[in-house]
């Protein structure tokens, strides 16, 4: 009976330990990164990333946030990697030890939609700090993200350049991500501060159109930067300097620089990694 008894024991602790080794093996292969609800919203991450793993075998856990809470994330160490586009705070992530290896990845840009019958005239206007004036002076619905993301620290900063502090009835926090923003500026029919991707690739369900556009003010980079292991010794590193690697390697760059033409007529993004 004891024989029997310490067979079951060494089966058992057998089978914990294979156990343990496959679930350790299996987060050596899988990568958390946490990144913008725009990048997400624009289904770039849909094609892009699937191929990733086929070549790699790594397997990823996206975490779609605004840039402020991803930034957030990285810094407990919540995950392995980020992939945003606020370039002032990625440089204070990196500044302060949080993060490592910043890489360009691709930019796009930012534009002003709102309603046909466009309120406070702004359509066609080249220069985005006029067309907030104007918005503003005419209290003309705005539907802002209010999320701390990228896209709304962006905007906050137009506002800043135009000297106005936005408020009152006309201006409205939504405090959601950008596909959520977006519906919620066409049901009340505002002006929306929005990433080109997430526009086109949301427009045929929605009635707000172009309304200010090409202003150098409205480019928008993004940027992806290992969590830093040395901080966190539990980040995938490895992983991570891999998804690095081939996200800026020829055919990431090229994987990007198509998407979107097809269904589109133009790219949702351009590669810059150099």
């Amino acid at each position: 009976m004891m024989i029997k008894k310490s067979f079951v024991i060494l089966v058992i602790f057998i089978f914990m330990f294979v156990s343990f080794g496959c679930g350790q093996a299996d987060r050596d292969r899988l990568i958390k990164l946490a990144t913008t609800t725009s990048t997400e919203d624009s289904g770039l991450l849909n094609v892009l990333l699937p191929e990733f793993t086929a070549d790699t075998g790594y397997s990823i856990d996206v975490i779609a946030v605004g840039t402020g809470q991803a930034i957030n994330m990285g810094e407990k160490g919540d995950v392995d990697v980020i992939l945003v586009h606020a370039r002032d705070a990625e440089d204070e992530f990196v500044d302060e030890g949080y993060g490592v290896n910043r890489k360009d990845v691709m930019y796009n840009d930012f534009l002003i939609i709102g309603p046909e019958e466009d309120p406070a005239e702004i359509k066609g206007e080249n220069d985005v700090i006029v067309a907030m004036e104007q918005i503003a002076e005419t209290e003309s619905t705005f539907v802002s993200r209010g999320d701390q993301s990228g896209t709304h620290m962006k905007e906050l900063s137009i506002w800043e350049a135009s000297g106005i502090k936005p408020q009152g009835e006309w201006y409205k926090e939504v405090g959601q991500g950008m596909g959520d923003t977006y519906r919620v500026g066409n049901v009340m029919d505002g002006y929306v501060f929005i990433d080109r991707a997430t526009f086109l690739f949301n427009r045929d369900n929605y009635e707000l159109v172009e309304m200010v556009e090409g202003d150098e003010l409205l480019v928008n980079h993004y940027g992806i930067i290992a969590v830093n292991p040395e901080l966190y010794s539990h980040v995938n590193y490895e992983g991570v300097m891999t998804l690095i690697e081939w996200i800026t390697s020829e055919k990431g760059q090229d994987i990007i620089e198509v998407y979107g033409v097809d269904q589109f007529g133009q790219p949702l993004f351009v590669p810059n990694a150099k």
